[in-house]
């Protein structure tokens, strides 16, 4: 690749520093090489290359003239941030959802995690002196409203909790990783992965390790006597067609994928006449860490049994409506000692 000279002063002197000409292909390539270095999942890194292939794409239509990635500016960017949201088609090209179906305009949460994927993907040319500045710096993400439907109530969840068949293998294992979900707050990655290995019966504890969470770090979740029952129930039922320790198969004894138990939840929630939440596992992540809350647990032990880093990550997964807000306030507001007593 051809070699470009640019200036940059440093210390109060011209140093001239030389840049290579990277095709929109060299560039994700060096990228994507950097970051399996650092030890980045593979997931991720098919991400990567996704969602900045829906980046180059675009420019490839709207600005076939630009054919480097130092040419790219952040006036274009706002520009692509602009298709995605209004002028996007949702699941353009989908095999399975004809064009009548086919919305316009990407969510504010997808158009999120495409410009994260690619400020990380420049931010690691600008580290490894592949470009010289990086043109998503003065790009912020769109400011997003707070769900507040974001988990289930009671109700819903009991209704959803009559519908699988325990009669049923795949009934009984989808009850079954329902309630470990509600009872753990799992992701649903690390859920479908477990072994029976992994848990301790006697102690009622759940080991994750390192290389199966999402920030590589083990972690033990306690579990109920009632999901110990349940899970030692499904070993016992795997054991009778399968070979393999893992707890969550399929009838065919293969591993369940998210996809196909987010469709399994779809389903349930359908059933159980759930509308207005989308009925995902990510959901009843949000329902256990709102339940752990309104029953009193402290919320440092719910951030280290949910596996954040950062408490602030899991204020965001417990939002209060105004019934419950009105509960707490009225039970444990400062005033009731002072106007008890004028009363």
């Amino acid at each position: 690749m051809a070699l470009k000279k640019r200036e940059r002063r440093v210390s109060g002197r011209s140093n001239h520093v030389e840049y290579p000409k990277l095709t929109f292909g060299q560039a994700v390539d060096f990228v994507v090489s950097a970051k399996r270095a650092e030890g980045l999942r593979d997931r991720s890194l098919v991400d990567y290359v996704k969602h900045y292939g829906y980046f180059t794409k675009w420019l490839s239509e709207v600005h076939p003239e630009i054919r480097h990635v130092d040419e790219i500016t952040t006036g274009i960017i706002r520009d692509h941030i602009a298709y995605m949201r209004h002028d996007a088609v949702r699941y353009d090209g989908h095999k399975y959802i004809n064009a009548e179906n086919q919305r316009v305009g990407l969510s504010d949460t997808t158009v999120n995690i495409r410009l994260r994927t690619l400020k990380a993907i420049f931010n690691q040319l600008v580290r490894d002196e592949m470009i010289e500045s990086n043109p998503f710096d003065n790009v912020k993400l769109i400011r997003q409203d707070v769900d507040l439907t974001n988990a289930l109530t009671d109700d819903e969840v009991k209704a959803i909790l009559a519908q699988p068949n325990q009669r049923d293998f795949v009934g009984f294992r989808d009850f079954v990783a329902i309630n470990l979900m509600l009872d753990s707050g799992m992701r649903v990655s690390e859920m479908l992965s477990l072994r029976a290995a992994d848990i301790d019966f006697q102690t009622r504890f759940i080991t994750l390790p390192g290389e199966r969470n999402k920030n590589r770090k083990p972690r033990m979740i306690p579990i109920s006597t009632y999901s110990s029952k349940l899970l030692l129930q499904l070993i016992g039922e795997n054991k009778e067609h399968f070979s393999t320790d893992r707890l969550f198969l399929s009838s065919y004894g293969e591993p369940v994928s998210a996809n196909h138990f987010n469709k399994r939840l779809k389903y349930y929630g359908e059933k159980a006449g759930v509308s207005g939440k989308k009925m995902t596992a990510h959901v009843y992540r949000h329902t256990w860490a709102k339940g752990m809350v309104l029953n009193g647990a402290d919320p440092f032990t719910i951030q280290k049994m949910g596996g954040w880093s950062d408490i602030r990550t899991m204020r965001r997964y417990i939002q209060m409506d105004t019934a419950e807000m009105r509960a707490s306030h009225d039970s444990y507001s400062p005033i009731n000692k002072f106007a008890k007593k004028r009363i």
